[in-house]
């Protein structure tokens, strides 16, 4: 176990070359078969950029990526691929659509093209403080070249159940 996470002081960062995190995903895996599920997200899979309190490598977080889509495949799981956008044109084959989280806002919304060239869907979602700020973000991510072919919603920071869908 390493680092709490910035922001997320709940949660903490894993070592993915440790064999008992990747047990424990696949019992997760598993978890997820046994509710029902269609598919899976899992989250945090930008490791390697961010302070873990492990010395991890892009290579190791390509390995790590890897591995959790075919664990989920096995299961007859689709899978998404959230974070990560760094290696996404090494990880889009093996996963089925992406979530990506602010890349308008972070401007690198263009880094999904592989997704979307490859016919899979890119869900996306721009949050706002206020929920009377919503409209005017719509109206600006909505119709942006960048977020092209991609399924958008405009949310809260809370996720109640307020929402704009783009067309």
């Amino acid at each position: 176990i390493g680092s709490t996470m910035e922001e997320w002081e709940d949660e903490k960062w894993l070592d993915v070359r440790h064999q008992s995190t990747r047990d424990m995903v696949e019992a997760r895996l598993d978890v997820a078969v046994a509710k029902g599920c269609d598919g899976v997200e899992p989250d945090n899979m930008d490791g390697y950029v961010n302070e873990t309190g492990f010395d991890l490598t892009g290579n190791d977080q390509i390995d790590f990526n890897r591995f959790v889509a075919i664990a989920a495949h096995e299961r007859g799981l689709s899978v998404g691929l959230k974070n990560d956008v760094d290696q996404i044109e090494e990880l889009e084959p093996c996963y089925d659509w992406a979530l990506n989280e602010e890349c308008y806002a972070y401007e690198e919304c263009n880094l999904y093209q592989p997704f979307v060239d490859a016919g899979k869907a890119v869900f996306h979602v721009e949050y706002v403080d206020d929920t009377a700020d919503g409209e005017a973000l719509a109206d600006e991510v909505c119709g942006d070249a960048s977020v092209e072919g991609f399924s958008t919603l405009i949310k809260d920071w809370d996720l109640t159940e307020w929402v704009i869908p783009c067309p």
